[in-house]
């Protein structure tokens, strides 16, 4: 079936209750037992499973292809989730552009656990293979990139970590399942931050990974779910879901708005560069083509100067919001080296837009007012 089809159908389960089409919020935390003391309906405790998690669940398996998912309370609980499945000596190698969240995680907390990581260009195959030890354990993409837009090869990446024992994690939050399936490429694991595209409406939180397989490393993971219990909560499930049923609609008028603002700026005299993957001039343009359906809705505009001029440019926009965050119906803009702090090797001139669902004509005429004069 079709992305469309697949995103409404999963996200529906029938009510026994009253035959609702919408379907239910079950909002207990516990459940009632039988006469034999069983748990005749299988639920025991919402930490553990929910009938609204259990449906954004088997959704998002559906979605990537994969075998089973897991959600979480947010992205950085899921990656997190997969980093305290490894054990300590274990090595993982992350791209050198990458959500500044990830590598920090290793860094702030796992290094201490004995854990050791490697930044690495993932777009340069020979890097990762100098890269790779006897001990690595997972090597973990992000394509496109944070925020460089960056795009790795998935498959030869896949094929490389699996010849010497690695899995490979694809965080697949920027392109969604609709626009890329990195499993079918050869990934192990799918990591989302369903805050973004899948919830679509900057009003939930949550993260998600989904498994090509259900194996003794996905129960390992379970575990941490279950024990650790950093779940979504029923109505987050809930609106999680909703949130699907739009996805592939939203994601590819999205997507059709980015590529114009990018063929926009890309010809403005006051751009220094535009990072998208749907521009010929882009590295990763032919790959992109090749791995996913569309370019995406995310791209980075450096302008000409340093962080004042992009500063003054983000000041002067109407219809962009200056906020952190993205994937939602409307657009917004960011100083992306300013939100990672003075560690940053983003570079200061580069901002950071999420595309919304405004018209794109008024979008670029927003955009053109606020490059005049810088």
């Amino acid at each position: 079936m079709h992305p469309e089809t697949l995103a409404l159908r999963s996200t529906h389960f029938p009510d026994a209750n009253v035959a609702s089409v919408v379907p239910p919020l079950y909002l207990s935390t516990t459940y009632e037992r039988d006469a034999n003391y069983e748990l005749s309906k299988g639920y025991l405790y919402t930490r553990a499973d929910n009938p609204n998690r259990q449906q954004l669940e088997s959704s998002l398996a559906v979605l990537e292809g994969g075998a089973t998912a897991m959600a979480f309370a947010s992205g950085q609980a899921a990656t997190m989730a997969v980093f305290q499945s490894l054990k300590p000596g274990d090595h993982v190698i992350v791209p050198d552009d990458a959500y500044y969240g990830t590598p920090s995680l290793l860094q702030s907390i796992f290094a201490d656990w004995g854990m050791s990581f490697s930044k690495v260009d993932t777009t340069n195959l020979a890097a990762v293979e100098e890269s790779l030890r006897p001990e690595t354990r997972l090597v973990w993409l992000e394509t496109p990139s944070n925020p460089q837009l960056k795009i790795t090869d998935i498959e030869a990446v896949a094929n490389l970590a699996r010849s010497r024992g690695a899995l490979t994690v694809c965080d697949n939050t920027w392109s969604t399942p609709i626009l890329q399936r990195p499993l079918d490429l050869g990934c192990d694991v799918v990591m989302h931050s369903t805050t973004k595209y899948l919830g679509g409406h900057s009003d939930v939180l949550g993260g998600a990974l989904v498994f090509k397989q259900d194996d003794s490393f996905v129960q390992r993971v379970r575990l941490v779910q279950t024990l650790g219990g950093a779940v979504p909560s029923p109505f987050d499930c809930w609106l999680l879901s909703r949130g699907i049923k739009t996805l592939a609609v939203r994601v590819r008028q999205q997507s059709i708005h980015a590529q114009r603002l990018a063929d926009f700026l890309s010809e403005h005299p006051a751009v220094e560069q535009v990072h998208y993957p749907g521009l010929p001039s882009h590295q990763g343009y032919f790959l992109a083509q090749r791995q996913m359906t569309m370019p995406g809705a995310m791209l980075s505009v450096q302008v000409k100067g340093g962080a004042e001029e992009a500063l003054r440019f983000i000041n002067k926009l109407q219809l962009f919001t200056k906020a952190t965050s993205l994937g939602g119906v409307e657009s917004l803009i960011e100083h992306r080296a300013s939100v990672e702090g003075p560690e940053s090797t983003t570079p200061a001139n580069l901002l950071r837009v999420s595309v919304g669902l405004e018209h794109p004509d008024d979008l670029i005429g927003d955009l053109r007012q606020a490059l005049s004069n810088l």
